[in-house]
């Protein structure tokens, strides 16, 4: 099976996860390990993450633009710690507000996951943990689901800093394998009385700078050490797979979310991680 297949394999499976809530670093991890892939390693999966962030980022574009003019527009009231009166401008401080728990504690503990998940070949320890965490997490968006399904859930308008802030805490427990990005936000959304899809929107936008400021980071170690000698297609093949199929991803659980619940996700993570831990217990290696 040729490299530039498994790229592309790759590339689907990031775009689809990075977005629905169910862990894409956790598969990131488990389909090499399920089908023996030889790693193409962290620098690859950085790469993966830059075409999802250009998915999200296209799509919400409008969103990210509207918030940009609006903070500058409001510096006088920044100046005075005030925050802005314009909505898209409040919006932009709270995403920013939102973002700082998750950089800080993943600079002071992101090298620390990546021994463990993404440095050769994983444990079955590593494996039981990442099942455990789908289970536990899918569980509880389960229940945070059914409180979405009262009446008078908020929208993006009523979205505040205690908000931002709580969601962006949530957000730190995503950087293991297993918990999800999108899932960790959108239950935190779900628990303050967003209604789906205002979660989902406010999840997507919260994860722009968090990506952008770990994919720069490391972009910038990836350019001084350069692309792996002969990977050039690989990645090319990689990104573009993950670029679009994370936009339809996106698209397509907005949509979703305005009329369904999140129960698929549930009953997928849960059976994956039971699925997991089977194979565990089995004695399975990939």
């Amino acid at each position: 099976m040729s490299d530039i297949f498994k790229a592309i394999v790759l590339g689907v499976v990031q775009g689809l996860t990075e977005f629905l809530p169910i862990s894409s670093s956790a598969h990131l991890i488990l389909v090499p390990w399920l089908f023996g892939w030889r790693p193409f390693g962290l620098a690859f999966d950085i790469a993966l993450h830059m075409g999802t962030l250009t998915a999200v980022i296209v799509y919400f574009f409008s969103d990210l633009w509207g918030m940009f003019i609006g903070v500058l527009r409001s510096w006088r009231r920044l100046l005075r710690l005030q925050a802005p009166t314009d909505p898209h401008g409040r919006l932009g401080l709270y995403i920013v507000a939102g973002s700082i728990p998750a950089a800080v504690v993943g600079l002071l503990i992101s090298n620390t996951i990546d021994d463990r998940f993404h440095a050769g070949d994983i444990s079955n320890r590593a494996i039981a943990l990442i099942a455990v965490l789908l289970l536990g997490f899918g569980l509880l968006l389960g229940w945070a689901d059914r409180r979405a399904r009262r009446p008078g859930q908020r929208e993006i308008e009523q979205v505040g800093l205690a908000d931002a802030l709580f969601v962006g805490c949530a957000q730190v427990l995503a950087l293991m394998p297993g918990v999800s990005r999108s899932g960790s936000t959108i239950t935190a959304s779900l628990l303050r009385g967003m209604s789906r899809r205002t979660a989902a929107r406010f999840s997507f936008l919260l994860g722009v700078p968090v990506i952008l400021g770990a994919g720069l980071k490391d972009a910038a170690d990836l350019a001084r050490d350069g692309i792996p000698h002969g990977e050039r297609g690989v990645f090319i093949a990689g990104v573009l797979s993950a670029l679009i199929v994370g936009y339809a991803a996106v698209a397509g659980l907005m949509r979703y979310l305005q009329r369904r619940t999140t129960d698929v996700f549930v009953v997928y993570r849960v059976a994956l991680g039971l699925s997991l831990l089977a194979l565990v217990a089995a004695g399975f290696r990939g």
